[in-house]
């Protein structure tokens, strides 16, 4: 009876642990299951032991064994001891740790057959604390893991000296050639993003480059002239690229959107005012301009009339500020290229006296740094370029040099080099987006040579590198950090694009993979809309909606996709006269009116006919037959000569 009760009893538990199971509360109610942490600490202490002594023991058997023969007597003791303190350490280190040591041990032990005795002579004393891990090595090897090791070493510190070196930076493995014109590229400007591309010449153009609109044709897409007929002296988008300053040959400066269109023109000045301070604007021709580095509505301009001002561009009829560059006896001085400075404090101008010339922005009347003899007098200076930390800055001469100079202590160049032929006033320089090389064309005479670009390292001066461009001088030329492209004007009317397809993006890259587009032919020509809004619905033309649709009409219509007739060779058929443009006129002047014979004496011409006409008379001789008289004709005396006319015959004066 209790036995059939528990069987009852046992039927019943089960049938509410299914039920309690279905219903989702089958855990209710029951008692946590508890774990013996020592014990099971204990086991895998013990476990930990004897699997470290039977490692051991097969080691002592494998020395043993290897012992015995003869190749042994190469095997190092020190190898074996080592390897017990090793074993022996573990075995330490295992009474102490959970389970998952036993894991990290069996990972660092010896797995596979014993070392070849080959391996173990020609091993040096680095390979006495490395354990070879997997089958055995060939005989022949000599290296080790230590080695391999060495050499990820190796090629990890090439690699970075790569990365320390700034000429395998220099993207210069692929260039594209954009045809400006004929004459000189004596400007360059690049958006900030770098999607667009302008350029300027001595002809007067400016030429606006797409690189994501352009193919492989690389055709400018819109070429104008803002300046009419005035040198392009320098071109620059502003730091936010919606707008674009253009400097030319004439006092006033200009300010163009993307597209090309004026926004703004500066205000020319009144040249009979001495004191240039009290004109609106420029009196002279302009010689540079370049936007403020931080504020997107001014920019600056310096002209021959001795003056470098800035302006604002919401105000159009006055400059902003203005700074007179002078002298040492305080006279004039003609600026020939000015700049900001990276952080739009400082403004530099280079003179024609050679001197360089900065101030503060805000105080426009004396000079912060001034230079007296940084270039030869009586030259260009033709590009003055302030480094990426802002210490540092860049002259070009025209004194064929190049120097730098540190704005802290002004007084004489950092370094300087010569011997770099500069032809033109705006021959550019500048630095590498890292700012570890500087950059500057030279120029060349008319098949003398070709012009270079060359690259000097910032700090020892070196000229580390150079690019032979083209048999023309190198005057412009930009290293834009975020393209890392290198955009070069030539006096041949080239720009050249250098990059590299690893270092590069976008830019140029974009337009070298678009084919040409093949130029699409009208299959049938449509006519004309013609727009009758009175016509009667009757005569009332449709409007056309897709000129698509109409060419698909029009060749289906027999009478408009009908092939023309090809010119008529020969005599002619059909009503059609084969002459010179196969029309009834063109016959009529081929046969009549260009005829050959000469009728410079009338009477001759008519009496040519008058035998056939008295032999076969055929219109009007047949109906006078009866009443005809005959005709009596004057006869020419033999004296006279034939080109002398009778006196009745000569005309009266």
């Amino acid at each position: 009876m209790d036995s059939k009760r528990g069987d009852e009893a046992t039927g019943k538990t089960s049938d509410d642990g299914d039920i309690a199971s279905v219903m989702g509360f089958s855990g209710f109610g029951k008692k946590a299951r508890t774990f013996d942490l020592d014990a099971i600490f204990e086991q895998t202490r013990r476990t930990a032991i004897e699997r470290s002594q039977r490692v051991i023991e097969e080691r002592q058997k494998e020395i043993e064994m290897e012992e015995e023969g003869e190749s042994s007597k190469s095997v190092k003791p020190s190898v074996q001891s080592q390897r017990e303190k090793a074993a022996s350490s573990r075995v330490q280190k295992s009474d102490s740790s959970s389970d998952s040591g036993s894991d990290s041990d069996s990972d660092s032990e010896l797995i596979g057959p014993p070392v070849p005795p080959q391996h173990a002579a020609q091993q040096g004393d680095d390979d006495d604390d490395d354990e070879h891990v997997g089958p055995p090595l060939p005989p022949g090897y000599t290296g080790s893991t230590a080695h391999s090791d060495d050499d990820d070493d190796e090629e990890g510190e090439a690699q970075d000296d790569d990365d320390d070196n700034p000429v395998k930076k220099i993207p210069d493995t692929h260039e594209i050639t954009l045809q400006h014109g004929t004459k000189t590229v004596s400007a360059l400007g690049l958006d900030p993003s770098g999607a667009r591309l302008v350029s300027g010449g001595y002809d007067y153009d400016v030429r606006f480059w797409d690189f994501a609109g352009m193919d492989q044709a690389l055709q400018a897409f819109r070429s104008l002239q803002p300046c009419e007929c005035h040198q392009i002296k320098a071109l620059q988008y502003s730091i936010t690229g919606d707008v674009m300053l253009v400097v030319s040959g004439n006092a006033q400066a200009k300010v163009l959107d993307r597209d090309g269109f004026s926004v703004m023109e500066c205000v020319k000045g009144d040249q009979y005012i001495v004191d240039m301070a009290n004109t609106k604007g420029h009196t002279a021709m302009l010689n540079c301009g370049c936007w403020h580095p931080k504020i997107k509505e001014e920019f600056m301009t310096c002209s021959n009339d001795g003056t470098v001002r800035t302006w604002d561009l919401n105000s159009e009829k006055k400059h902003k500020s203005v700074f007179k560059p002078r002298s040492f006896q305080g006279k004039k001085v003609i600026p020939t290229c000015c700049t900001y400075s990276r952080d739009g404090k400082l403004i530099a101008a280079g003179c024609q006296d050679g001197t360089i010339q900065i101030w503060d922005r805000n105080l426009s009347v004396h000079t912060k740094f001034h230079c007296r003899q940084a270039h030869t007098p009586g030259s260009d200076t033709s590009c003055l370029s302030f480094s990426y930390d802002g210490t540092m800055l860049a002259s070009r001469g025209g004194d064929d040099t190049l120097k730098m100079w540190d704005i802290r202590n002004f007084r004489k160049p950092v370094n300087g080099v010569s011997g770099l032929t500069n032809y033109f006033s705006m021959t550019d320089c500048c630095f590498s987006p890292d700012d570890k090389l500087l950059v500057t064309g030279t120029s060349v005479k008319k098949d003398e040579g070709n012009g270079k670009l060359v690259f000097f390292d910032r700090i020892s001066f070196q000229r580390v590198y150079e690019i032979d461009v083209t048999n023309a001088s190198v005057v412009r030329c930009l290293w834009h950090p975020k393209l890392n492209q290198i955009m070069v004007g030539t006096g041949n009317g080239l720009v050249k694009v250098y990059y590299d397809p690893v270092k590069s993006h976008r830019g140029a890259k974009l337009c070298v993979v678009k084919s040409k587009r093949k130029e699409k032919h009208a299959e049938a020509l449509t006519q004309d809309y013609i727009i009758t809004p009175h016509a009667l619905p009757m005569f009332r033309e449709a409007r056309q909606r897709s000129t698509r649709k109409q060419l698909e009409k029009d060749r289906l219509d027999p009478k408009k996709s009908h092939k023309p007739e090809p010119p008529v060779s020969g005599p002619g058929r059909g009503g059609r006269v084969a002459a010179h443009g196969g029309t009834l006129s063109s016959f009529i002047v081929k046969n009549i009116a260009l005829d050959k014979t000469d009728d410079s004496n009338p009477r001759e011409a008519i009496l040519r006919h008058a035998k056939e006409a008295s032999e076969n008379p055929y219109w009007i001789a047949p109906a006078y037959t009866e009443t005809q008289p005959e005709p009596v004709f004057a006869e020419e005396s033999e004296d006279e000569e034939p080109d002398q006319e009778p006196e009745w015959k000569k005309r009266k004066i």
